[in-house]
């Protein structure tokens, strides 16, 4: 979900079982995302329906990917994905002429990502927290700071 007003890809790896069913991102109702995507635009993004979240992150400027394009995975877990096959994700970054950012979200997005990076001198590049309910290593509050310096992106 992107278009030609993105200035921020936000990337996670691979959708999980409950994103994949509703055929939504972050669908899962644990995951922080939009908790956390909806503080850096100043918007509480949780009570809106789905294509509404969606409309207010590209108002902002923000776009959504996924670093994996498929890959084998039981359950949930970015630890485990198996065989995973890239997004061609340097080509959509070079089709969108306003992106200033690639933020990934998560460990895993972030490898991947930044694999892809070296063809993209001009953009900069931001691993951030992982919005998971699986990664308890730092609290809301701390991945909240840390998201929150994508606004510097949206200006």
């Amino acid at each position: 979900m992107v278009d030609a007003q993105t200035r921020v890809l936000v990337c996670g790896s691979l959708p999980g079982e409950a994103s994949l069913a509703a055929g939504r991102y972050y669908a899962h109702p644990a995951n922080q995302f939009w908790r956390l995507v909806g503080g850096v635009i100043a918007q509480d993004l949780v009570p809106l329906d789905y294509p509404d979240r969606l409309a207010a992150l590209l108002a902002a400027g923000i776009g959504l990917w996924d670093t994996v394009a498929s890959a084998t995975r039981r359950g949930s877990l970015d630890s485990a994905i198996k065989a995973a096959e890239l997004a061609p994700f340097a080509q959509l970054a070079a089709s969108l002429p306003m992106l200033r950012t690639i933020a990934c979200n998560g460990a895993t997005a972030a490898r991947h990502g930044r694999a892809q990076m070296a063809n993209l001198p001009d953009i900069s590049f931001v691993q951030l927290p992982s919005s998971s309910p699986a990664y308890c290593a730092v609290t809301l509050a701390q991945k909240q700071q840390a998201w929150n310096s994508l606004r510097k992106f949206l200006d």
